[in-house]
C-alpha cells in the first residue's frame, strides 16, 4: 500500500471532457489529457482491503489492488504485468466498461470508489508509450489449428490465449475488418479504432492469422472449417434483437440501434462515404435506456437531429443508493452519459403504443402513455395513466431494448450445435452438444458487457486447450463457477 491515508488526502477526480458543443462536431474522444499527478494521487485512494471486493466485482478478476499500488510506486513494469496477467485488453476495457469493480470498491461505502477504469487505462497506454507492451509469439508450436469464429471481445481473447498456448489460430471475421462489436457497435467518440488496430497488428505478429469478409456459414462452409481444424471457438455475439412489438415498427424511419451505429462507424471508418440512415434535421425518438440507446443519442446530436428524446420503460432511478439497493450491489441510480451532456430530452415510466405514418409509409410520430409501477402478488406491474395518452413527433425512430441471442441465421445448426428454448445454444464447460466445437462471448451467454466477453473468451480457450492436449496451464477460474454456469446452459 503507498499512501496509508491517501483515500482521506485526495478526491475521487476524472479527466475533463470537452466542451460538448465543440464534440459533437467529430467522432474523436472526449476526453482531455489526465496529468500524471492526478493519476498517481488516485491510485494513492486505493486502501489496499483485507477483502478487496472489487475483486469479485471485475468478471475478469482483476488484481485491482496491487496494480493501484505499482501505479502509486510509478513501477510501470509491474503495473502491466499484474494487469495483463487477468486482463487481454486493458486499453478497450479502460474505456468503455461500466466498471462494475467501481460499484465494489469498498470506499464506496462512504466515499467516492477509487477510478479503477481510468488508472487501467492509463496503465495500458503508458506500458505502449514505454515499449512494455511487445509482440511476443509463442516459442513453441502444438501443430494444433484452431479456428475462432467472430472477431469481437471474447474471439480475439479467445484468439490471444490459445495463440500464446501454442496453437495455430486463425479467425473468421464476417466484416471487412476485425473487431466485431468493439469496431462496429461502439462509437469512436467512446472507442477511437486505431486502438484496436494497434492490438490487431500485435496478434498478427505473434501469429495470428484474421481472415476477414468471411461470412461463416455461408461464403466458407461449416463442413469446411469442421475438417479443417482440430477444434473450433463460436463467438459471433448476440446479434438477434428484440423487437418491439406494437403497431407502426414496419413503417420507414424505424431501425434497430445497430443499423444506424453500424453504418456510422462505416463511415467513420472509410469503408462507406454516408450513412444510409441520417438523423439530420430530424425529431428522433430513441426507445431504450441503456448504453446502445445512449449511443444513439451521440450519434444523432453529430448528425445535427432537431430534437432527440430517449424513452425508457422503467421509473426514474433515484440519484444515490437507497436502502433496499446496499454496496456492494450493483447501485441502481441514474446514469447521465456523456451523449445525455450533449443533448436529449428523457423520459421514464413510458409505454410506447404505435407508430404513426403517413401516406408513402414514413413514420411521423409516436402514439405514447405514462404508466405508473405498481407491486401486486410480490412482482412490480405496471397500469396506463388515464388521460396521458398523446402522440409525439417522430421522423426517425431507434429501437434499442436488447437482444434476444445468437442471430438465427443457422449457423449453429450448421456446426451441429444444439439450442435451448431460449436460443442460447447448450453448453458444458464452454463446450457446445458437438464436442469439436465451443461458445464464448455474449452468443453463450446472451447479452452482456465487454468485460464478460473476454473473461468468457479466456476461460473458453483453456477448456479448448485441454480438449487438444489433454491438460492446459492457461490461468482459469475455479470448479465453483462451472457449477452454476453449467446449469444456466443447459447440460447435465
Amino acid at each position: 500500500m503507498g499512501a496509508k491515508e491517501g483515500f482521506l488526502q485526495f478526491k475521487r477526480e476524472t479527466p475533463v471532457s470537452r466542451d460538448p458543443k465543440e464534440r459533437i462536431g467529430d467522432y474523436q474522444e472526449i476526453y482531455e489529457p489526465f496529468s500524471a499527478e492526478k493519476l498517481n494521487h488516485q491510485a494513492a485512494r486505493c486502501m489496499d482491503c483485507g477483502v478487496p471486493f472489487c475483486h469479485q466485482g471485475c468478471p475478469l478478476g482483476n488484481v485491482i489492488p496491487e496494480f493501484n499500488d505499482a501505479v502509486y510506486q510509478e513501477n510501470w513494469q509491474e503495473a502491466i504485468q499484474i494487469l495483463r496477467s487477468t486482463n487481454n485488453f486493458p486499453e478497450f476495457t479502460g474505456r468503455i466498461c461500466p466498471a462494475p469493480c467501481e460499484a465494489s470498491c469498498v470506499l464506496g461505502i462512504n466515499k467516492d470508489p477509487v477510478t479503477i477504469e481510468l488508472i487501467e487505462k492509463n496503465i495500458a497506454e503508458k506500458a505502449y508509450e514505454l515499449g512494455l507492451i511487445q509482440p511476443n509469439p509463442p516459442q513453441t508450436r502444438t501443430g494444433k489449428h484452431v479456428a475462432i469464429i467472430g472477431s469481437g471481445p471474447a474471439g480475439l481473447a479467445a484468439a490471444d490465449q490459445l495463440n500464446q498456448a501454442g496453437h495455430e489460430v486463425t479467425v473468421f471475421e464476417k466484416d471487412a475488418k476485425p473487431g466485431g462489436l468493439l469496431r462496429y457497435g461502439i462509437p469512436d467518440f467512446k472507442l477511437e479504432k486505431w486502438v484496436i488496430d494497434r492490438r490487431i497488428e500485435f496478434m498478427k505478429q505473434e501469429g495470428v492469422i484474421f481472415i476477414c469478409n468471411s461470412d461463416v456459414g455461408f461464403n466458407i462452409k461449416a463442413e469446411n472449417i469442421l475438417r479443417n481444424f482440430d477444434a473450433v471457438v463460436l463467438a459471433t455475439g448476440a446479434q438477434q434483437p428484440r423487437a418491439l412489438k406494437i403497431k407502426g415498427s414496419d413503417l420507414k424511419g424505424v431501425h434497430f440501434a445497430m443499423e444506424f451505429l453500424g453504418k456510422q462507424n462505416q463511415v467513420v471508418g472509410g469503408e462507406i462515404e454516408e450513412n444510409p440512415i441520417s438523423a439530420k434535421g430530424k425529431n428522433v425518438i430513441v426507445i431504450g435506456g441503456g448504453d446502445t440507446g445512449s449511443d444513439c443519442i451521440g450519434t444523432s446530436n453529430r448528425h445535427g437531429a432537431a430534437s432527440i428524446t430517449q424513452l425508457e420503460l422503467l421509473p426514474k432511478p433515484p440519484k444515490q443508493r437507497t436502502v433496499l439497493n446496499p454496496w456492494p450491489e450493483w447501485p441502481m441510480t441514474l446514469k447521465t452519459s456523456s451523449s445525455h451532456e450533449e443533448g436529449a430530452e428523457r423520459m421514464f415510466s413510458i409505454l410506447t403504443k404505435e407508430f404513426i405514418g403517413n401516406e408513402d409509409g414514413e413514420v411521423t410520430g409516436l402514439k405514447l402513455v405514462d404508466i405508473e409501477w405498481l407491486e401486486k402478488d410480490g412482482r412490480m406491474t405496471f397500469e396506463e395513466v388515464e388521460g396521458t395518452e398523446r402522440t409525439i413527433p417522430c421522423d426517425l425512430a431507434f429501437i434499442a431494448i436488447g437482444y434476444m441471442g445468437p442471430a438465427q441465421n443457422g449457423l449453429l445448426e450448421a456446426f451441429g450445435v444444439e439450442v435451448m428454448e431460449n436460443t442460447l445454444p447448450k453448453s458444458k464447460k464452454f463446450q457446445s452438444t458437438n464436442s469439436k466445437v465451443f461458445l464464448a462471448g455474449d452468443m453463450r451467454r446472451g447479452q452482456s458487457l465487454v468485460v464478460w466477453a473476454i473473461s468468457e473468451g479466456r476461460e473458453a480457450a483453456v477448456q479448448v486447450d485441454e480438449f487438444l492436449m489433454g491438460a492446459s496451464n492457461l490461468p482459469q477460474k475455479d470448479e465453483s463457477y462451472f457449477q452454476v454456469e453449467d446449469e444456466i446452459h443447459g447440460v447435465d
